[in-house]
């Protein structure tokens, strides 16, 4: 019989994913398996975060991004998890770190938690958000914007007109996004499958969208 790559393991605080081997093609296929026939087991479990030595730190992340925004897991955002987030965000052609350059450009507002409708953050520099942004809610700021999770509110960046800036989200849905002067809005339909980081910036006088990790 063929062992199983990963198996779910619960202990007091809630559950984490052991993961034995890379081949993250694999992998994946059977997390999909086995969410099919159990995923309701989980809901509403700590999801502790994924054990896997074999892995990168980036297919981790994306391991951990999808029992989040594809199987609701309520990922438990803490200090050691942070830092594979800041990880992840490492260009290897360059070796730069986005989110180590942005708050090199000015003065950065770092959230924690999720923003609900209604809520309208404005500020004079960069803003990160460690967390979920709900339909309803509103970022503006005069540089950049990055949501270390779901932005399915109103993104404004570029405040003064700096068409430089960039918004990157885990899962950038924005309702609307606005660089500079430049605004877009939220195609109509469905668009609530998940999908990888991806970052929106503008090149030749549009917004352009990218993905921000490479889909292994």
């Amino acid at each position: 019989m063929k062992k199983e790559s990963i198996t779910f393991k619960g202990v007091k605080e809630g559950v984490y994913l052991e993961i034995v081997g890379s081949d993250i093609k694999q992998i994946k296929n059977e997390l999909k398996t086995k969410m099919m026939k159990s995923s309701s087991f989980f809901q509403g479990t700590t999801f502790l975060g994924v054990k896997a030595d074999e892995l990168t730190s980036e297919e981790i992340l994306e391991i951990s991004l999808v029992l989040k925004y594809k199987y609701d897991f309520n990922l438990r955002i803490d200090g050691d998890f942070f830092k594979e987030i800041i990880k992840s965000y490492q260009d290897e052609e360059t070796g730069e770190n986005l989110l180590s350059d942005i708050s090199k450009e000015g003065m950065t507002k770092f959230l924690h938690g999720t923003l609900r409708s209604g809520q309208i953050i404005e500020y004079n520099g960069n803003i990160v958000v460690v967390g979920d942004v709900n339909p309803g809610a509103i970022l503006k700021a005069r540089g950049n914007i990055i949501v270390l999770g779901s932005l399915k509110g109103v993104a404004y960046a570029g405040l003064d007109g700096n068409m430089d800036v960039i918004v990157a989200a885990y899962q950038l849905l924005p309702t609307q996004l606005r660089i500079g002067e430049i605004i877009v809005r939220a195609p109509d339909g469905d668009v609530s499958e998940y999908r990888l980081p991806e970052v929106a910036k503008i090149c030749n006088g549009e917004i352009v969208i990218e993905p921000y990790l490479p889909n292994k």
